[in-house]
């Protein structure tokens, strides 16, 4: 791989190079590698199709992740996520103790390796909101809970420049890996100043499917919003906002 250099940049194939644009900047390789059909039949190959066929399904259980918190993560996000959360599905695929290789899958991996997982590296979670919070998952009522105590928004939250207000946004979801059938519920609360008064104890409620025999995600985040002229608009396009992983029951 080698980076394009000079004002004009190439994209398409020329002979045996390939120029192609990346995140990285325009970038050029040779063309090369093995014959597809030989990866796909020659024994020689065999764990290499184990690997393609696991990733695979890394790929699929991340979008199908993806598309149950779609309504959280359209304000989030950033530009390297999916790649960063398949291959944390890569490492719950992995973890299958029971099933052979190749045929590894989410439900009989560790789903929990999930926890923690923030969705957008430029604003985390972990690095933004300070306030101490409780999430908590009850299989048996199928109820995915987030509470925080009362707190003061410019001690606990640490917001980017420009945050006039912010809102406390959560989702529960229960995801069937198998069938790609997901439940999802989500909680916002109003548009609240960012500011040295204390705010009110917030509680949020989402129910997926009572004694669901599925994955149940808890995930948490914030919005910023700058006021002008009374109108709110969501700070920078929401680049900052942060959503993680706080709770997950694998089963």
């Amino acid at each position: 791989m080698a980076r394009q250099k000079g004002i004009i940049k190439l994209k398409g194939t020329i002979g045996d190079i390939t120029f192609y644009k990346t995140k990285d900047g325009h970038l050029a390789r040779e063309k090369g590698g093995i014959d597809a059909n030989r990866i796909k039949n020659d024994p020689a190959f065999q764990r290499t199709r184990e690997n393609g066929s696991e990733f695979g399904r890394a790929g699929k259980a991340g979008k199908i992740l993806r598309t149950a918190l779609r309504a959280l993560l359209l304000n989030t996000a950033d530009g390297r996520m999916v790649s960063r959360l398949t291959q944390k599905m890569i490492k719950v695929i992995q973890a299958d103790m029971v099933s052979e290789r190749g045929l590894r899958n989410v439900i009989d991996g560790e789903a929990e390796l999930l926890a923690g997982f923030e969705f957008n590296i430029r604003g985390k979670l972990g690095t933004s909101l300070f306030a101490p919070f409780v999430g908590a998952i009850d299989r048996v009522t199928g109820e995915i809970t987030v509470d925080l105590d009362s707190f003061v928004p410019e001690n606990l939250i640490a917001a980017p420049s420009g945050t006039t207000h912010f809102k406390i946004i959560s989702a529960g979801a229960e995801i069937d890996f198998e069938t790609e059938i997901f439940v999802e519920a989500h909680s916002e609360t109003a548009i609240l100043p960012w500011d040295a008064v204390a705010t009110v104890a917030i509680s949020q409620l989402n129910t997926v499917t009572p004694a669901s025999t599925k994955p149940l995600f808890l995930a948490l985040g914030v919005e910023f919003y700058q006021e002008v002229n009374g109108q709110m608009y969501p700070l920078k396009n929401g680049s900052y906002n942060p959503l993680a992983l706080v709770q997950v029951s694998g089963l």
